[in-house]
C-alpha cells in the first residue's frame, strides 16, 4: 500500500514495503575473495559461458564440483 501527502505543491509518497530493491543476496559478504588466474583462463571461462551465464555462477558452480569431489576422498 502507498501512502500519498501533499504538500504545497509537491506530492510525496511513501511506500510500506521494505526500501530493499533487487535480487536476493546469495552470498555473505564476509565470504568475499579475489583470485587470480593464469593468462587466458577467464577467457576459456568467457568462451566456455552458456547464453546469458554469468562468469561468477560459472565459477561458483566450479568450485562446489570441486570441493564435492576432495571431499569424496
Amino acid at each position: 500500500m502507498v501512502a500519498t501527502k501533499f504538500t504545497d505543491s509537491t506530492q510525496l509518497m511513501v511506500a510500506d514495503t521494505p526500501p530493499r530493491v533487487g535480487r536476493n543476496r546469495i552470498n555473505d559478504p564476509d565470504e568475499k575473495v579475489t583470485a587470480r588466474f593464469a593468462s587466458g583462463t577467464l577467457a576459456r571461462i568467457k568462451a566456455a559461458l552458456s547464453d546469458k551465464e554469468p562468469q561468477s555462477e560459472f565459477i561458483r558452480q566450479a568450485v562446489e564440483r570441486e570441493l564435492a569431489r576432495r571431499e569424496k576422498k
